[in-house]
């Protein structure tokens, strides 16, 4: 098999796929030196350098670059053509010696560049998906995508509410419901709260000096809020990567900020930060009534579930986070969340259309 000094793949990859990666792979082992140019329209949803992050992480023996290019595509107009070859070769000035393709333009592609044609699985047999498909029902397509764009496209459910108000039985119970399922949703994960952990391990390590130390005798800093919250963040990343195309958390990092007032007081601007890095879909915020308080042993603050499902609600509000308030029953808790989560899912994620193109 013939091998080529340096060669190109260029594409949208919005968002990138199997299909992509296979492409890839094969010029990779088929060249000296391959370039990757990813093309993206400012119309279109995903931002450039999230494109170009994701082919790298996947590809880190390539050269990723990337490039804006806002032309339509007009297979039969030379203007048109030399417009988009103006905005390649600007981004890869180099010499190129083979372009790899799936696509029928393939041939004057390689053309313009005074390159050989290399086409690589045109009628895509090997993996049967395009990233119109993925844009159309990222679920159907998820065993095509790989664990950053996964990441990217689940949607985050996060459960919220004070001591003792089920979230951690809610969000549970929404991870077994989704599960039960079958196919891609066998997988859906559940994330459990780093702060319990936390706290576990604070009060652990303080009856390690004194045997009868209870919860009321651990004491926390404003420091220590923060490494929760990007514990929080980097377990729910690293939970988005391998599951489905949903995600249930128990608390998040922006739940932290109000945990953070409850038991220093105030605002940590470092925790505010950590919070706003992650964008979730929806927030459920467990009502304290009707729901006993049970003392396990690291909760204390039974009078203050009022005043701390007061924060909830109202930090939502001001951040504008969408949210929805459970009641009732933990049946009617479940079928409500599940009802809300169902509509979530149903709207997927909304990718703007791309440029248009004639061929």
């Amino acid at each position: 098999m013939r091998r080529h000094g340096h060669g190109l793949v260029l594409g949208k990859f919005y968002p990138p796929h199997a299909g992509h990666h296979h492409l890839v792979r094969t010029a990779r082992d088929r060249c000296e030196k391959l370039t990757v140019l990813v093309c993206a329209a400012s119309v279109e949803s995903v931002p450039l350098a999230d494109r170009v992050a994701w082919m790298r992480e996947v590809h880190p023996d390539v050269e990723v670059v990337g490039t804006v290019d806002d032309i339509p595509m007009d297979l039969n107009d030379a203007a048109v053509w030399d417009a988009h070859m103006a905005v390649f070769t600007a981004a890869v000035p180099e010499r190129v010696d083979a372009v790899f393709t799936s696509e029928s333009y393939g041939e004057e592609l390689a053309r313009r560049f005074g390159a050989e044609s290399v086409l690589v699985d045109p009628a895509r047999t090997l993996y049967p998906v395009s990233g119109t498909e993925v844009r159309a029902d990222p679920a159907r397509c998820w065993d095509f995508l790989e664990p950053p764009v996964r990441a990217a496209l689940a949607r985050r459910i996060v459960v919220l509410g004070a001591e003792s108000t089920g979230t951690t039985t809610l969000a549970l119970a929404l991870a077994d419901h989704y599960r039960r399922r079958g196919g891609v949703w066998a997988r859906t994960r559940y994330v459990a709260e780093y702060g319990r952990e936390f706290s576990e391990a604070k009060l652990a390590a303080l009856r390690s000096r004194w045997p009868g130390a209870q919860w009321e005798d651990v004491t926390f800093t404003t420091d220590d809020f923060p490494l929760i919250a990007e514990t929080q963040n980097a377990r729910e990343e690293a939970a988005a990567r391998a599951g489905s195309p949903v995600l249930f958390c128990d608390t998040d990092s922006f739940a932290t900020t109000v945990w953070h007032e409850r038991y220093i007081g105030g605002r940590n601007p470092l925790v505010e930060k950590t919070a706003d890095r992650v964008t979730h879909h929806l927030w459920l915020l467990t009502d304290h009534e009707q729901v006993a308080f049970e003392d396990d042993g690291l909760r204390d603050g039974e009078e203050l579930r009022p005043w701390m499902t007061d924060r909830f609600r109202a930090e939502l509000t001001r951040t504008g986070r969408t949210f929805i308030e459970v009641t009732g029953s933990r049946r009617e808790r479940l079928d409500t969340a599940v009802a809300a989560v169902d509509a979530l899912l149903a709207t997927g994620p909304h990718f703007t259309a791309p440029l248009p193109e004639r061929r």
